[in-house]
């Protein structure tokens, strides 16, 4: 049976699509204007938000990856989220298929995130952090109740190669490679990890092909020992090739940034990531599958080799 990535494309979907090929033959992408990422692959345009077209796209498929990023607006994931994961599981129930949801760290309690481990409290205080608590909590009722098949596949904030909408590709690499200031958000002295996106990719084609790890919370693979901002920026200016200037944007510059960059205005309620430790810990997914994720000074100068505007 086939494969099927819902939110194909990005950073995620696309590089997803090509691990797949190690596992299965047949993989289905599912978007509102999908591309190829193999030449096997099967090209279904739908709204995620129509359940009948939901329905259809998984029709057919014993697995399916819930990888479809929204615009990065609170409103937005209020108002949609809820329905994309109500509709993907009533498609994946009806159907008897399987579901990986790649997911992130917005509902883990702020207070926790010096140490994140699959463990870590659910208790958001962000409108975006409370969303994705609900959507969670929705699927693994689902998973309790015998109904569904499902796991959790949890990232850090990601960086890598190639274009994607990374706070580090957007804040530091598109800057210095302008020859501008990097702006990075709140304290530079504290270490903050990021996943490699290739790594993570691997890991979610990983866990959705193997038999004794539904059910469960797996965070993805993720280098231990995360650099402090300063570090993060330093590193990347020398694989540039560039100087190491930057600003540190805290709540009040992000809100005048905001008039004139929208997207930038909905990163106060998260800043709460960059003024402590945030260090993701993913030694269960690692122990299991023997897997030692890409070192940060590798990861960095890959992501930079491959940077373009």
């Amino acid at each position: 049976m086939k494969q099927v990535i819902l939110g194909s494309g990005g950073s995620i979907g696309n590089l997803l699509a090509k691990e797949l090929t190690r596992f299965k033959a047949d993989i289905r992408l599912v978007a509102r204007d999908p591309q190829p990422v193999n030449a096997t692959d099967e090209i279904v345009k739908a709204d995620l938000l129509d359940p009948r077209q939901v329905m259809e796209a998984v029709k057919g498929c014993s697995v399916a990856y819930l990888t479809v990023g929204l615009p990065y607006k609170a409103s937005v994931w209020e108002q949609q989220w809820p329905q994309i994961m109500t509709n993907v599981i009533d498609a994946c129930k009806k159907h008897k298929c399987k579901l990986v949801f790649f997911d992130n760290v917005y509902m883990y309690d702020p207070e926790q995130i010096s140490l994140m481990t699959e463990e870590t409290p659910i208790a958001p205080t962000s409108v975006k952090g409370k969303v994705r608590a609900k959507i969670v909590q929705m699927l693994m009722d689902e998973v309790k109740a015998g109904n569904l098949q499902a796991l959790i596949a949890r990232s850090a904030d990601f960086y890598g190669p190639g274009k994607m909408n990374s706070v580090l590709n957007e804040t530091v690499l598109k800057n210095f490679a302008k020859g501008k200031k990097a702006n990075w958000l709140g304290r530079v002295d504290v270490p903050h990890a990021f996943t490699y996106v290739p790594d993570a990719a691997k890991a979610t084609a990983m866990l959705g092909n193997t038999k004794d790890v539904w059910g469960q919370v797996w965070h993805l693979p993720t280098a231990s020992e995360p650099l402090t901002g300063l570090e993060w920026m330093e590193n990347i200016a020398a694989e540039m090739g560039a100087k190491c200037k930057y600003n540190v944007s805290g709540k009040g510059l992000l809100k005048i940034l905001g008039w004139f960059m929208p997207a930038l205005s909905e990163l106060p309620e998260m800043l709460y990531q960059y003024d402590r430790y945030y260090v993701f810990d993913s030694s269960k997914f690692e122990r299991r599958f023997n897997f030692e994720p890409t070192p940060y000074v590798k990861g960095i100068r890959e992501t930079v080799r491959h940077f373009s505007l």
